[in-house]
């Protein structure tokens, strides 16, 4: 696949949501691995995470999805597509600090409609889903490697240990040491 660069025109398209170059190129936000017209009113990605395809098929092939805002296919992407987008970038994303507005800002949504569909479609909200991922993840962690207790909350996503060690006692009933002890115990005992 032919690799396009990303030149000033474009960007400037980009950044200023031209619609005169729609159908002339698409970009794609590697890190939401979301793509779109040169028009999409959706907040301008960061430089460095942009990526151009001809057609809407490149991108495609390249494993991007179809904005839920400008719908670059054409076709209005249906809420059970959007909802595996937002899962993959939430399981893709996890470490980093996200707020709902930020998952909105990324999956091209209003805070509001994200929260309402996802928790329609999920049975939870984003937010929720999110801490589910940061939760498995150190429990990864705390059995499968010696990291500290620290470590393990800031690789898993959690703001800070104090607030990961209540959160992963009020889910599992224990702490995260005990949870360790429990789980090696139950490996060597």
């Amino acid at each position: 696949m032919k690799k396009y660069l990303l030149t000033q025109k474009r960007w400037n398209a980009i950044i200023t949501n031209d619609n005169r170059l729609d159908g002339n190129f698409y970009y794609g936000v590697t890190s939401t691995k979301i793509f779109c017209k040169p028009s999409c009113s959706s907040k301008s990605p960061k430089k460095d995470n942009v990526v151009i395809f001809k057609t809407v098929s490149e991108a495609m092939k390249l494993g991007f999805r179809p904005c839920k805002r400008c719908h670059p296919t054409g076709i209005k992407v249906s809420n059970d597509e959007w909802i595996i987008q937002i899962e993959s970038y939430l399981k893709k994303n996890f470490k980093r600090k996200l707020t709902l507005n930020i998952i909105a800002e990324d999956c091209h949504s209003s805070p509001y409609y994200l929260q309402r569909t996802f928790k329609k479609m999920v049975n939870k909200t984003p937010l929720t889903y999110l801490s589910e991922i940061r939760l498995n993840y150190a429990k990864n962690l705390l059995k499968d490697t010696e990291l500290t207790i620290n470590n393990i909350s800031l690789q898993s996503g959690f703001s800070s240990d104090t607030y990961f060690m209540t959160f992963f006692k009020k889910e599992t009933g224990i702490t995260p040491s005990e949870f360790r002890s429990k789980v090696k115990g139950d490996i060597y005992g």
